[in-house]
């Protein structure tokens, strides 16, 4: 399972990085429509459409790592006063309600990726960018997300029976350690 843990760390870390690539690409692709459409007077056509596609990545591809390192928002005024059996059952609630929430998110979006995919699906302007992609990243940033959860899931029911306190996030390397 360590083996399949860290596949799937780097694979998050790999789209994370992605992402930020995509951030950086959106952010000088908007400062460039700017300066062009108010001082130039001419759009950068495309801009938009690439920025929308871009989004998806930044978004859905920034999900497992955050799972990973488990960065998602809690209420940490009532999870931190109570004992570790009672975190962890929290966490395996939170885990389930994520996992009922993105494993319909993943099935309606991977039929949507599909049907994208056949229709031919593309933007509406001056230039055509297929919707595909898009999609296609959603459904995989929501699939990884999801493996990530299963293996939380697993790590917090054994925490159930021993008594364990939540794994530590090593900011160095997000490793966890338990």
């Amino acid at each position: 399972m360590d083996v399949f843990r860290e596949s799937l760390r780097r694979v998050a870390l790999v789209i994370l990085l992605l992402g930020g690539i995509g951030t950086m690409a959106a952010m000088f692709l908007g400062t460039i429509e700017v300066v062009g459409t108010q001082m130039l007077k001419t759009p950068v056509p495309g801009a938009l459409e690439l920025t929308e596609s871009t989004m998806v990545l930044i978004v859905f591809g920034a999900l497992a790592y955050a799972q990973i390192r488990r960065g998602h928002i809690r209420v940490e005024l009532i999870y931190t006063n109570m004992g570790p059996r009672v975190q962890a059952a929290m966490d395996v609630f939170a885990n389930l309600a994520a996992m009922v929430f993105f494993g319909l998110l993943l099935w309606q979006s991977y039929h949507e990726a599909i049907y994208s995919l056949q229709i031919g699906e593309a933007t509406v302007g001056l230039i055509r960018f297929p919707l595909f992609p898009a999609r296609l990243i959603l459904s995989v940033g929501t699939a990884l997300l999801l493996l990530q959860l299963v293996l939380d899931m697993i790590v917090d029911i054994r925490r159930i029976r021993t008594g364990e306190a939540p794994p530590k996030i090593d900011p160095q390397n997000t490793i966890m350690t338990d």
